[in-house]
């Protein structure tokens, strides 16, 4: 595929088909995001990928926690606040979304919803977790996002589809312990992958981009 093609091709999937990836296609996903820069090549990330009953037992467990009220506490905790420019695309994101869906994300039971298909994944074969150890510093952080980014790209060109997901490191103790990861390492962020489901409504929801001029200076 196309690089440019697959930049402006690729899109969060929150319906997947229910086919499981051969475990050799996924690894070599993961080993092209490999290729990724990180700070004098530290490379910090460490890939969890699980699956199966794995996957299904660690959905409910979630599920579980999320409807006993307790509260999420993920290692990078969620923004309480926005400047007006990131805020702004946020409102028109959750009108837009509104218009076609009628879906309302600023509502409280919405939220629980949209929480709910998060921790089971959208449905996915598979689901991927990315650590690094919490001693790391922010530079770390933005090379675990260059990561996850060449991940994502890698696997839509290899026929794949995935969605970051924020709400499956919200309970990050427990899916550490679940997992079996040391409560040293930083749970940064979830990914759903596994064969788009194209057919479901789900998947016809694209979100917009500012203008390029709107974030661009040119100094002469």
């Amino acid at each position: 595929m196309d690089t440019v093609e697959c930049i402006m091709n690729r899109m969060s999937i929150r319906k997947f088909k229910d086919e499981s990836v051969p475990k050799d296609k996924l690894m070599e996903v993961i080993g092209l995001a490999q290729r990724s820069p990180s700070y004098k090549n530290t490379q910090p990330w460490e890939v969890v990928v699980i699956s199966g009953t794995k996957k299904e037992a660690l959905s409910s467990r979630l599920a579980e926690l999320l409807d006993s009220g307790k509260e999420a506490r993920p290692d990078l905790p969620a923004p309480q606040s926005w400047p007006k420019a990131e805020g702004e695309r946020i409102e028109a994101l959750f009108k837009k979304r509104f218009e076609l869906t009628g879906i309302d994300l600023s509502a409280p039971e919405v939220v629980k919803k949209a929480k709910n298909l998060n921790f089971h994944f959208y449905g996915a074969p598979h689901a991927i977790y990315l650590f690094q150890d919490s001693s790391l510093s922010e530079w770390s952080l933005f090379d675990l996002g260059l990561f996850a980014q060449t991940l994502m790209l890698a696997a839509h060109a290899n026929g794949l589809g995935t969605v970051p997901q924020a709400f499956a490191t919200d309970y990050s103790e427990d899916v550490k312990d679940f997992l079996g990861i040391p409560q040293s390492k930083r749970l940064v962020l979830g990914i759903s992958i596994g064969y788009p489901d194209m057919e479901s409504p789900a998947n016809s929801f694209r979100t917009e981009r500012d203008k390029t001029d709107n974030i661009v200076s040119w100094l002469e």
